[in-house]
């Protein structure tokens, strides 16, 4: 009695009334399913990011641009702009949408920058030195602009036209290097601008006034609450639901 010849030795050709089996395929989504060309989608990144470039060139002429340039709002609305007019050109032209780890660090500088505006004791960006309200009218429309109008802007831009589940837990921890980086150059400002009225951008930075170990501790308050935001962002990108929705040829909704 011969034994039986089995059916799926692998490297074989398969027998006659066999079905090969199904081999898991390596190739990402984005290989498979060609991006389409969203205008909509590209027309609002261009307006967020012309809204962005004209807030940041308000402040600069009305103060000092390079005080006005010091501060992480508007760092963080310059990296904004940047991204923004990348989007909207790889939504026109139907390009594959920039890396999460791009548009998630962009959403969590601009979001804490308001946050910390909001909610912080702060230093207007240009003119008065008492109070957001001794600036002139330009001058609030830009910061009101910068740290309320862009920040709502991303995040519609982020939950309603970016697809999800694009970031990771780890990268959470990367996107801190940024802050970290700022808080070294605000802290070598203020050494450097000894006799400056203004060298702490931010009365919780002030080592003048408060000294390095309540300085510090402060900056550790906000680090933790930047992580908290970053792993916050990561997990409504994975739950959140899918906005980008492409009709393939069959008529199925990918």
């Amino acid at each position: 009695m011969t034994a039986p010849i089995p059916r799926d030795i692998p490297g074989l050709p398969a027998l006659p009334g066999t079905t090969p089996a199904l081999l898991p395929s390596s190739a990402p989504a984005r290989a498979v399913v060609p991006p389409v060309r969203r205008p909509l989608t590209a027309a609002y990144r261009l307006v967020l990011a012309l809204v962005a470039t004209g807030a940041v060139l308000v402040e600069t002429l009305l103060g000092s641009p390079a005080r006005v340039l010091s501060h992480f709002a508007v760092q963080g609305t310059v990296l904004l702009a940047l991204v923004m007019f990348a989007s909207a050109r790889r939504a026109w032209s139907a390009r594959h949408p920039l890396p999460g780890t791009v548009t998630g660090a962009t959403l969590l500088y601009v979001v804490m920058a308001a946050l910390v505006h909001h909610t912080l004791p702060r230093v207007p960006l240009a003119g008065g030195t008492t109070g957001i309200a001794d600036a002139s009218w330009p001058a609030t429309l830009a910061d009101h602009t910068l740290h309320t109008v862009l920040p709502i802007a991303v995040v519609l831009d982020w939950l309603l036209l970016s697809p999800p589940a694009r970031t990771h837990l780890r990268q959470a921890a990367t996107w801190l290097l940024y802050p970290l980086a700022y808080l070294a150059f605000s802290l070598t400002r203020g050494e450097l601008l000894p006799d400056s009225p203004t060298r702490y951008l931010y009365p919780f930075l002030d080592v003048a006034q408060h000294g390095y170990k309540s300085v510090l501790a402060n900056a550790l308050l906000l680090g933790l609450a930047f992580y908290a935001v970053a792993v916050l962002v990561v997990a409504l990108d994975h739950t959140r639901p899918n906005p980008v929705r492409r009709r393939s040829k069959t008529g199925f909704r990918l």
